[in-house]
């Protein structure tokens, strides 16, 4: 049976870096069901649209991958001016849950706590460990994402269960058996 209990930030960013990719992937899944209009459709919310806010969740992901290697992006706002096309947004944001997935997998506890030194887009600083970046990136995620159930219910549409509770019920255990 796997280990249920957290023992240390290694555990802990493994799991919530595959929580993130796994409900990513069941809310794309099921706006993937929708026609292509009712994702770009706008609606009151933060980013106008299904398409735009998977696209922001997907832009904040790439931002922090730079500062993670020390890069630079080409973002100077927290999402693009119009969202690409939602299949090239799915399959790269899929892309990018599997790069923070195996990043989570390799990185020590002292790597994990290391500081990175980064700007952000409005040209302030900031300072955050690598794993208060991990953590960040799944907790940003599961607040769009619940921006987007919120635009999915005014259609009426469900994408289906993306709650920790369920992911530790239904995929942890096996994701963990894998490892």
């Amino acid at each position: 049976m796997p280990n249920a209990c957290p023992n240390g930030s290694q555990y802990t960013a493994r799991m919530m870096t595959h929580y993130m990719a796994w409900a990513n992937k069941v809310m794309l899944a099921g706006v993937a069901k929708l026609p292509d209009a009712e994702i770009v459709k706008p609606r009151p919310a933060l980013f106008g649209n299904i398409a735009h806010t998977f696209n922001h969740i997907l832009v904040i992901e790439k931002i922090f991958q730079a500062h993670l290697e020390g890069t630079s992006h080409p973002y100077r706002a927290r999402n693009t001016e119009t969202a690409p096309p939602f299949a090239e947004v799915r399959d790269e944001l899929e892309r990018m849950d599997r790069y923070y997935i195996d990043l989570a997998a390799r990185l020590s506890e002292d790597d994990l706590a290391t500081v990175i030194d980064f700007a952000f887009v409005d040209g302030r600083t900031g300072s955050m460990s690598r794993f208060e970046i991990l953590l960040h990136l799944a907790n940003h995620a599961t607040y769009h994402r619940g921006f987007i159930s919120d635009m999915l219910y005014q259609i009426p549409h469900q994408a289906g269960a993306n709650d920790f509770t369920v992911f530790l019920r239904d995929a942890w255990p096996a994701l963990q058996d894998a490892a």
